[in-house]
């Protein structure tokens, strides 16, 4: 490979703090960007201070961890965490920490619908609020959204989830109108059905898992891995120019 395509996506001297980095998607993506040169602060509602899957992907890479345990179900919490990551003057920022809450519409119940958007929705806008205010006071930073698939469909039993995720397209659309010209790249990845805990359920009923894949072109479920591959990309150099994207990474599940 030329030197000048590794320098595309190389992070060295970057500092990039990740959300929901303790296992699935955030897992791998903390481990990506160590490996492109970033050093990262892992955030989780569970982050151990010592030891942890985080804290040995990252440092495996040679890079410097740092642990942050936050709930991004609480405001104060999370509001806390943004003027933190501010005052840091982090680089880049994934917010991809995430929850869902699953039961038909008419059962669903307010309490679940408000949790499921105080996490993935509230505390994307506060953080990206709060830390893209830092980045644009330096002209420079990434911010990337973990969207869905269901930023564009409906989904099934999972109202506030689609809402949420909906929502979060938009939210990085608005921030790009804004920012993009002051040196700040605002953009989204849109998993597809991914092998993480919040979809044991759907892989654990046969039915469900069978009428998943028969629509998947590519044939399989999505590993982190494959979702982490997008988010450096839109991390790095060789995305200089993209703005307000909402790439759908779904193994064709879109184009069926």
């Amino acid at each position: 490979m030329r030197p000048e395509v590794a320098d595309l996506l190389d992070l060295t001297g970057k500092t990039a703090a990740v959300t929901g980095a303790g296992r699935g998607i955030g897992l791998a993506v903390a481990r990506l960007l160590a490996a492109a040169g970033a050093d990262v602060i892992g955030v989780s509602g569970s982050m151990p201070e010592g030891d942890g899957p985080a804290r040995g992907a990252v440092e495996g890479e040679g890079r410097v961890f740092t642990p942050v345990r936050t709930d991004l179900a609480d405001p104060a919490q999370v509001t806390a965490l943004g003027a933190l990551l501010a005052e840091r003057e982090v680089d880049v920022l994934v917010n991809n920490g995430g929850t869902i809450r699953r039961a038909p519409a008419a059962e669903h119940a307010d309490a679940d619908f408000d949790h499921v958007l105080s996490v993935n929705l509230r505390a994307t806008w506060s953080l990206s609020r709060d830390v893209g205010r830092s980045m644009l006071a330096r002209g420079s930073g990434r911010i990337v959204n973990i969207a869905s698939v269901l930023s564009f469909q409906g989904g099934i039993t999972v109202p506030g989830y689609t809402a949420s995720k909906s929502a979060v397209a938009g939210l990085t659309r608005a921030l790009a109108n804004e920012w993009a010209h002051r040196g700040v790249n605002v953009n989204a990845v849109a998993p597809g059905y991914v092998t993480t805990d919040n979809t044991g359920a759907l892989r654990a009923d046969p039915d469900r898992n069978r009428s998943i894949l028969a629509r998947i072109p590519a044939g399989r479920w999505a590993d982190p891995e494959d979702i982490a591959g997008a988010v450096l990309f839109l991390c790095s150099r060789a995305a200089d120019y993209v703005h307000g994207v909402v790439l759908p990474v779904d193994g064709g599940w879109l184009a069926r």
